[in-house]
């Protein structure tokens, strides 16, 4: 889903996506002429692989974050935003499918250990 940043209303407007049975669902408004506060909640299950042997396994993913998109290179002094992630749009068009893509690898690149490697108690990885 794609909303051009000019469109994008004062009121709340709702909004929900699922991709690899993750669901990202949430509100978006504008609150100023070159800002978007989305408030988003992600909800469902992420295969991941594990650091130390390779093996893919799953892990839930369920969060609550407030995202600030800005319309080009942000700039605030506001502390009040430094408790959301700040998207800055350089192509007009805010893509929520883009929003949760990227917060999927970025969990995905995150180190994770699986079951058995976690009761393995020596420190060397496996090459795989």
């Amino acid at each position: 889903m794609k909303i051009e940043f000019r469109k994008v209303p004062q009121n709340q407007k709702d909004f929900i996506l699922e991709v690899d049975s993750v669901k990202f669902l949430g509100t978006f408004c504008k609150i100023s002429s070159k800002l978007v506060d989305i408030k988003s909640k992600f909800d469902g299950i992420v295969n991941v692989e594990c650091c130390k042997c390779g093996t893919t396994f799953t892990i839930p993913f369920k969060e609550e974050i407030n995202f600030l998109a800005s319309d080009g290179v942000y700039s605030s002094d506001d502390e009040r935003d430094l408790d959301k992630i700040i998207i800055e749009i350089d192509n007009n068009f805010i893509d929520f499918e883009e929003i949760l893509q990227s917060e999927l690898e970025s969990l995905r690149s995150d180190y994770h250990v699986c079951d058995s490697c976690s009761k393995d108690e020596t420190s060397i990885e496996l090459e795989y």
